[in-house]
């Protein structure tokens, strides 16, 4: 099943760093950015990573959970992850489930040859597991802050989507019931 804006992601299961797996389930009531990237250690993808790490306490004030997803297996992720002191996780998605589930394997010329590869791609998924922006095919430079602020203004929809649900609450007249003044009053004696 592919992801589709403004509907729920589809359920699906991966190996991250930090020996954590991560699902469609797993930070719900948590904003979570995947980006997806072709390979570690090449320039592009370092440029990207090194941006997001830049970026990741702006994105953690926000309430956003970061994960970078490529098709390389753990101890690439591991080495990747500690020579870059990403302070998030990467998933290894060696086996392609979440990079087709997102649609991001594209048909790519290398070198005058036709591969198989990752379209840079960015995913931000709001707390309530629901796909709320993509970016497809995107340029590294500038995408990191147009993805924080994505983050940011879907933080301050959900605050103030929370205030006023609270002031309506707040507003909406009590449950109180009212007396029938037809009603008579049952007397109860103990014998």
């Amino acid at each position: 099943m592919a992801v589709v804006v403004n509907k729920l992601i589809p359920e699906f299961e991966s190996n991250a760093t930090g020996q954590i797996k991560v699902t469609n389930l797993s930070h719900l009531g948590q904003t979570v950015v995947l980006y997806f990237y072709p390979k570690d250690n090449t320039p592009g993808c370092t440029t990207e990573a090194m941006q997001f790490r830049d970026k990741y306490k702006d994105f953690a004030k926000a309430g956003a959970a970061v994960f970078g997803v490529s098709r390389d297996n753990m101890k690439s992720h591991d080495e990747f992850k500690t020579k870059l002191e990403l302070p998030f996780e990467l998933i290894a998605d060696t086996e392609e489930k979440m990079c087709h589930m997102f649609g991001v394997v594209k048909n790519k010329i290398m070198y005058g040859k036709k591969v198989k590869g990752i379209e840079r791609s960015t995913f931000l998924i709001g707390p309530d597991g629901i796909l709320k922006q993509e970016w497809r095919g995107l340029k590294v430079p500038g995408h990191v802050e147009d993805v924080l602020k994505a983050v940011k203004a879907l933080k301050k929809a959900g605050s103030v989507a929370a205030k006023e649900a609270a002031t309506a609450k707040e507003a909406a007249p009590k449950d109180t019931p009212k007396k029938d003044p037809s009603a008579k009053e049952a007397v109860v004696t103990a014998a």
